[in-house]
This record gives C-alpha cells, sequence and structure tokens, in this order.
C-alpha cells in the first residue's frame, strides 16, 4: 500500500538492477523519482512493464562521465532533491585493468570521479533547504585491498572516504549521508563471475536497505556480509594478502 509524502528522490545511475528496485520502493513509500541515466529508454520500459505509475517518475538523461554537464543538469532539475542516491557502477576484471588503462579509467571516472562532482553539486547548493540525505553505493571490495580486486576496490574505498568526510561537512545542516557497503548481487555487473551462492543477495533486498537507510554511516546488507565486513577491518595485513 503505497504511502503519501511531497518528498522527491533523485537516483543517479538509476538503471542498475538495484536502483530500479528503488524507484519501485520509493514509490511506495510515497516519494517523486527522478530516474537519471544514459539509458532513458531502458527506463521507460521498465516503468511501463512494471506498471509505475509514470506520474510519480521523472526520467532524464545523466552521464556519470561527462562532468561539464553535471551543473547543467542539476540546474534544470524539476524539482530540488529531498535525496539523492548514486548508483552508478562499473568493473572490470582485475587482470584486465591492469594491463588495459582504458577501463581502469572508466572505473575511476564513473565509481568516484563522477560521484564527486554530481554529489558536490547537489551538496553544496544551500538554496535547496529540503535536502535531507545523500546515499552513495560502496562495495565490500574498498574495504581493504586485495589481490583479486584491489583496482575496482580503490574507486570504491574513495568514494566511501569521500562519503564519510562529506557526512562531517553537511552534518552542521543535519543532512545525513549513508554508505552502503555491499557485497555480492545478482545484477548484470556481476553476470558471469564465479561467486558463492550462498552470499548473492538479490536486488530488492539491497534496495530495502537504501530506501529505509537510518542514521548509521556505513550500512552492510545481510548478517553474513557483516560478519565479513567485521573481519577485514581487523584482519591483520598478512592473513589478508593471503586471501584472493
Amino acid at each position: 500500500m503505497n504511502q503519501k509524502t511531497d518528498k522527491t528522490v533523485l537516483i543517479l545511475g538509476a538503471n542498475s538492477d538495484v536502483a530500479k528496485q528503488c524507484i519501485i520502493q520509493y514509490i511506495q513509500k510515497g516519494f517523486s523519482v527522478i530516474a537519471a541515466s544514459r539509458d532513458t529508454s531502458s527506463l521507460e520500459k521498465f516503468v511501463a512493464d512494471n506498471r509505475l505509475d509514470a506520474s510519480k517518475v521523472t526520467i532524464l538523461y545523466f552521464d556519470a562521465v561527462d562532468f561539464d554537464s553535471h551543473q547543467k543538469f542539476y540546474d534544470a532539475l524539476p524539482v530540488k532533491p529531498h535525496i539523492a542516491v548514486y548508483a552508478a557502477g562499473f568493473l572490470v576484471d582485475n587482470e584486465k585493468a591492469l594491463i588495459e588503462f582504458k577501463g581502469t579509467q572508466q572505473m575511476m571516472q564513473v565509481n568516484y570521479m563522477g560521484a564527486v562532482s554530481i554529489l558536490n553539486i547537489i551538496a553544496m547548493d544551500e538554496k535547496n533547504i529540503h535536502l535531507e540525505r545523500i546515499i552513495g553505493l560502496s562495495s565490500l571490495s574498498g574495504v581493504r585491498g586485495r589481490k583479486s580486486n584491489f583496482v575496482y576496490g580503490s574507486t570504491k574505498a574513495a568514494f566511501t572516504q569521500y562519503l564519510a568526510g562529506l557526512r562531517q561537512e553537511l552534518a552542521s545542516r543535519k543532512i545525513k549521508v549513508n554508505a552502503l557497503v555491499i557485497g555480492y548481487i545478482r545484477t548484470k555487473i556481476n553476470e558471469g563471475l564465479q561467486l558463492n551462492e550462498s552470499l548473492i543477495m538479490e536486488p530488492d533486498y539491497v534496495a530495502k536497505h537504501i530506501v529505509n537507510a537510518g542514521n548509521s554511516f556505513t550500512i552492510v546488507p545481510n548478517f553474513k556480509w557483516k560478519m565479513i565486513y567485521l573481519i577485514l577491518k581487523i584482519l591483520p595485513e598478512g592473513l589478508v594478502a593471503k586471501l584472493p
């Protein structure tokens, strides 16, 4: 049953599987959603296929790596958001990233640089007195450097640290900042990877933690992943080096 609110959420990178589930769940909570992505036709099809209330969804073109367009994109928003969610992400295999910088650069630009560019604009608009929360989707890969994924992990580690500082910067304005530190999800980005099935989370499960984010800075969905997160945080470097 849909709730009623006059609030708006801006989802950046809205074409990801998790972001699409966020669209559904935010609408169920009564939010209006601005869904921003490069692939607007896919979003239009998603809204139609799921019979979502089109009056509650505005679909806009947004390119995370076109930094020069970000201010214009923000200025042209039909309404300024109460909540902003950065869900854009890009991943290439670590071995490929080590020998082909193009993939590494793309990960840096989408996972970190694009996030900083647009979120700085959103956060520093003090005229938007309605802004109450910024949520960034990070990763367990960014908790400790491991040889299997440290290039991708480094972009997520940087993003998490940015969000931590942004939380402090915005505290005086009572704007909350959350970092979703996420493990394996059954999404397009992980297709073809050999993953432990018992650890894979469904997109709607992760979306529920985003839509219902509380006061804690770090949010780690799933008890198993919480344990892995805590272990990674305290594990001696010598043991981390033995991990895949």
